[in-house]
């Protein structure tokens, strides 16, 4: 066993691995290790810190076997300072993702530093075929573009994505229903013309709702545009 798969072991936690497995239902309970969060972020702060050779041999060396080695790959990627680098890495690491909770793990500041540029290789991943790398681009809209970055051209970008995988249509219910909450006049013109298929377009208006920055009258609202499934 090397020595970054060794530490990981030493940070096990069974229980919160037995909790984990209940979250991630497409990933082998047996190659979850149990490492919270916190934890594997100040491991990968003091590993990058400490030791680039052994961080970019591990980056350089995929696909890895456990869930924790995998979220450990994102959050050393967090740590690159340099864009053209961490885009590198990202675009290399994006394509073995195999669950939601490492792709939602981890997003580089550096990215929110060049909009941008980022922004291009978004639009190639939303178009590709790998389930997380969709879900991957999706989720840095989400996150980094309804302030300051927002353009509605995101909104008709993301509504006209077309999937068959629930975590690709959550994403992109998430995104609706948090652009509902920040840049609602855009937004709900995209839910009244019923942009989206109907099961994203309900989970949008779902999710909005639970909102607490949407008022009971915008919610009343948007209750009365869901549409209804015929099974």
């Amino acid at each position: 066993m090397d020595k970054i798969l060794n530490d990981l072991f030493s940070f096990q936690d069974i229980e919160y691995k037995n909790f984990n497995a209940k979250l991630i239902p497409t990933v082998d309970k047996d190659l979850i290790i149990g490492v919270r969060t916190p934890e594997l972020r100040n491991y990968a702060k003091k590993l990058f810190k400490e030791d680039k050779k052994r961080t970019f041999n591990f980056l350089n060396n995929l696909p890895h076997k456990y869930y924790e080695e995998n979220n450990l790959h994102g959050c050393l990627i967090e740590q690159i300072k340099d864009f053209d680098l961490a885009m590198e890495y990202t675009e290399k690491f994006i394509p073995f993702i195999d669950n939601w909770a490492t792709c939602d793990l981890f997003s580089p500041k550096v990215f929110k530093k060049y909009p941008n540029e980022t922004y291009r290789y978004i639009l190639d991943w939303i178009k590709d075929e790998k389930t997380y790398v969709i879900r991957y681009g999706v989720g840095l809209l989400l996150s980094n573009y309804l302030d300051e970055n927002f353009k509605e051209e995101h909104l008709k970008i993301v509504s006209k994505v077309r999937s068959e995988e629930y975590y690709v249509n959550m994403m992109i219910a998430w995104y609706f229903a948090t652009a509902l909450t920040k840049q609602q006049k855009y937004a709900i013109k995209f839910i009244e013309n019923k942009k989206l298929d109907d099961w994203t377009h309900n989970k949008a208006i779902q999710k909005a709702i639970e909102s607490r920055r949407i008022t009971e009258e915008e919610k009343a609202y948007l209750r009365s545009l869901k549409v209804k499934i015929v099974k």
